[in-house]
């Protein structure tokens, strides 16, 4: 088999999978070592695919943007909400009349990620950008699974977060 060929299979296999696959067993799947799949994945993505490694194997990360709106003072709140889920918060970004989109990266992934965010927020290193457009902005989060970004999406709208687009 091809080197495109295996990294197309590899990405399709992991895709397909709702639990980590090892290194071992991609390897003995495609026939080939488990450094050639360390070398597959790294140039899957370097592609852009959001694979992860983890002490079980590798997961793809699947990605959602959530449109959102609340005060400063539930920044922390929405933030942890996420990230106790299981996701990943990427980014910020907002949608400004004049300006267009404003982005910042963010990549909370802990609670005491979102708690720094916030106590720097707090002393005024800046000010978030949300405040630019009343509060409304984006975040696109990351998650192991589609059931996980659904997960997040029914507590962002029971708080009262989520906006429908």
């Amino acid at each position: 088999m091809g080197q495109e060929k295996r990294r197309r299979e590899l990405l399709e296999t992991i895709r397909a999978s709702r639990k980590p696959l090892s290194g071992a067993l991609l390897a003995g799947k495609c026939e080939v070592s488990r450094q050639v799949i360390v070398q597959d994945i790294a140039a899957l993505r370097e592609e852009g695919y959001g694979i992860i490694s983890t002490n079980r194997g590798y997961l793809l990360q699947v990605q959602r943007v959530f449109q959102v709106c609340h005060s400063d003072q539930q920044i922390e709140d929405e933030l942890k909400l996420i990230v106790d889920l299981g996701g990943i918060v990427v980014d910020v970004f907002v949608r400004h009349e004049v300006y267009g989109r404003i982005w910042a990266e963010l990549n909370v992934n802990s609670p005491r990620r979102a708690e720094t965010f916030c106590r720097e927020i707090r002393e005024g290193k800046s000010s978030p950008l949300k405040n630019i457009t009343s509060g409304v902005h984006f975040h696109t989060v990351s998650a192991a699974s589609e059931e996980t970004l659904d997960q997040i999406r029914q507590a962002l709208a029971e708080r009262g977060y989520l906006m429908e687009e």
